[in-house]
């Protein structure tokens, strides 16, 4: 499985479900009595869930990764967290009402064993918030910004191991994994980059221009169709394409908008 830091998960995450919660109604939130996040990491869904959990109800995260859990825990506002692996749950059966996880079926090679462990330790619902990464949509004030991120992540999808476009097809994985699936709904998670930029906007621009972010992905990006010669030539424009952030940056003209969709899949126990 993919291991994930801090600092991504905050860029990844920051500010979603500020302004809508509806894709969330179908949890049923204000009912439940016993809530586990399931892959929590610092503990940004599980914030979400227990604001809209009833004020007795208990919400838990859980996850593999110590360093994660013990930022949750440290957190402004902290949350109860429990060690543990997504397919050996360290829970007893039907120790809670719902179970849900966020943008972690797109990292596991069995997503249905998964869920069926999920099922396990669930008496009711089991929920899956998973993005499609195929469908990612970038308006960009630079012009090469879209094309070339496209193209990127065309060769991301081509060489990852495991389904990150799952997205909208959650449905099959839980349909395999014996759950009764209701229905599924879409959340656009939107960022937006502009004047004045944060310190994490000044980092991802300089991670451009020198092509950081690339490099980070280079093996992945190899293990599909893209050559080592069509990888230095990417990796070229993309730098490039970073110092023209930079360049509107510093004029205070850059803006960016990336539209990462998600999808609620709910099934039945």
């Amino acid at each position: 499985m993919r291991e994930f830091s801090e600092d991504y998960l905050r860029r990844t995450r920051e500010g979603m479900w500020d302004d809508s919660r509806d894709a969330l109604e179908p949890l049923a939130l204000s009912s439940r009595e016993r809530v586990l996040d399931v892959g929590c990491g610092t503990g940004e869904l599980s914030r979400v869930l227990r604001e809209e959990s009833a004020d007795e109800a208990a919400v838990v995260g859980c996850d593999v990764d110590l360093e994660l859990l013990e930022i949750a825990r440290g957190h402004d506002d902290p949350v109860s967290v429990v060690a543990g692996d997504a397919l050996r749950l360290p829970f007893p059966d039907d120790a809670f009402d719902l179970v849900v996880c966020q943008a972690l079926l797109i990292n596991l090679p069995d997503p249905a064993a998964a869920l069926r462990e999920f099922a396990r330790v669930s008496t009711d619902l089991v929920a899956a918030v998973e993005p499609d990464n195929g469908a990612v949509e970038i308006d960009s004030s630079v012009e090469a910004e879209g094309r070339l991120e496209g193209r990127a992540r065309r060769a991301y999808l081509e060489g990852v191991s495991t389904d990150v476009a799952l997205g909208a097809d959650a449905r099959e994985a839980f349909e395999e994994a014996g759950l009764e699936v209701g229905e599924t709904r879409r959340y656009d998670h939107v960022r937006t980059v502009e004047p004045p930029y944060s310190k994490g906007a000044l980092v991802a621009a300089q991670r451009k221009a020198t092509g950081a972010g690339l490099a980070d992905d280079r093996e992945t990006l190899l293990s599909g169709a893209l050559t080592e010669a069509e990888y230095d030539d990417l990796r070229g424009s993309w730098r490039e394409m970073g110092r023209s952030v930079i360049e509107q940056m510093e004029a205070r003209e850059y803006r960016r908008q990336e539209a990462v969709p998600f999808f609620v899949t709910v099934g039945r126990v």
